[in-house]
């Protein structure tokens, strides 16, 4: 659906029962992106917990990491999500020559 060359390192970090964490997986899924997700889960793995707090300096989810850069707030993530996913497919349709 995207390509690759375009496509940034998305992480999220995680744990299934938070509803903020829904709602970003939600917008995953909506835009299409969630194949292209590493998912972290910091409940089921305490190294990932660990990595998340050397990285941010909190263990709050969800966390999605894009080239390494931390955003938190489920919104702000959402949001995020929705517009990158806008520039793929506009990106993908003016290399197809659309």
């Amino acid at each position: 659906m995207f390509r690759e060359v375009l496509m940034k390192k998305l992480e999220l970090y995680f744990f299934p029962q938070c509803p903020y964490c829904q709602i970003v997986d939600e917008a995953l899924r909506v835009t299409g992106l969630e194949e292209h997700v590493t998912y972290y889960d910091i409940q089921d793995d305490v190294h990932h917990r660990e990595r998340l707090i050397k990285l941010t300096g909190r263990g709050t989810v969800p966390c999605l990491v894009i080239d390494g850069k931390p955003m938190h707030e489920s919104r702000d993530i959402s949001t995020w999500l929705h517009k990158y996913a806008k520039e793929l497919a506009h990106s993908g349709d003016q290399a197809s020559g659309n």
